[in-house]
């Protein structure tokens, strides 16, 4: 006959050892898991939500938010632990323009340096427009210029900016550029073609009629003055004609149209130095 005494002892100690695992696992586990209260903030809304996860887009899923293409976020701590915040940051439209080409890209860096960095681009090699520490907007236009070329654009400023000095207080812009004069004329000016007068096409000074050369009175304009007139351009006082005198000038023109269109006006008559 078996003794029911002899199976108590294996199947109370079996319990016990069962019970004994069970809380080492549970001890183990309370140590793996750990709730972590979380602060996030995106789209310009924060939340408080309490969680186990353990990674970023989890926790981000349980709150409802949903990253785009090109969105990022940061942590507030070197890595996720209690009390971390999560700061959302949502993609914007900027456009790059570097090495004479326009690129439309999406980013969420909060800077302008940050971009170029993350592009590559170094800014030893490249002058940042704005400034590296302007944040990130939309629709902003970002250029990189290299400082090469930044320096020879300096240079060539300077050296206008000495040219343009050079030329006194007295200076006309123009399509060939800033032009100094002596005086302005204030004169009646009239329209004629090479062929007319003569015939033959040549100036008073013997030289071929054609756009650029103007009639003059010798008295008021000497022959040989080079002169600037508004819509006309830079011109040469080459010719006189009978009908010419006193404060009055005959523009060659090249056709027949042209002379009509312009007509008799008064004009400015600048006297370049």
């Amino acid at each position: 006959m078996i003794d029911s005494r002899k199976l108590e002892k294996p199947f109370w100690a079996s319990k016990r050892l069962l019970c004994f695992l069970l809380t080492a696992v549970m001890i183990l586990t309370a140590g793996f898991i750990s709730v972590k209260r979380i602060t996030i903030t995106a789209d310009g809304h924060s939340q408080a939500i309490t969680t186990t996860a353990t990674r970023v887009d989890r926790i981000l899923h349980e709150a409802g938010i949903h990253l785009d293409d090109k969105d990022e976020f940061r942590l507030s701590t070197p890595k996720l632990m209690d009390q971390t915040e999560i700061q959302v940051y949502r993609a914007v439209l900027v456009t790059l323009f570097v090495d004479g080409e326009e690129r439309p890209l999406k980013t969420a860096k909060q800077t302008v340096g940050d971009l170029v960095k993350d592009l590559g681009y170094s800014p030893e090699v490249y002058q940042i427009l704005p400034g590296a520490d302007t944040p990130v907007t939309k629709g902003m236009e970002i250029r990189l210029r290299r400082h090469s070329e930044a320096a020879k654009e300096a240079e060539e400023s300077r050296k206008e900016a000495a040219r343009r000095a050079s030329l006194g207080s007295q200076v006309i812009e123009t399509a060939e550029g800033p032009l100094a004069y002596a005086y302005v004329l204030e004169m009646e000016a009239s329209a004629y073609l090479p062929s007319d007068g003569g015939g033959a096409g040549l100036t008073a000074s013997g030289i071929p009629a054609g756009h650029g050369i103007v009639a003059v009175d010798p008295d008021i304009i000497p022959l040989g003055t080079q002169v600037y007139i508004p819509g006309y351009g830079v011109a040469i006082a080459a010719d006189t004609g009978g009908m010419i005198e006193g404060h009055m000038i005959d523009l060659c023109m090249e056709d027949y149209g042209a002379a009509i269109e312009f007509g008799r006006r008064d004009i400015n008559v600048y006297i370049l130095q």
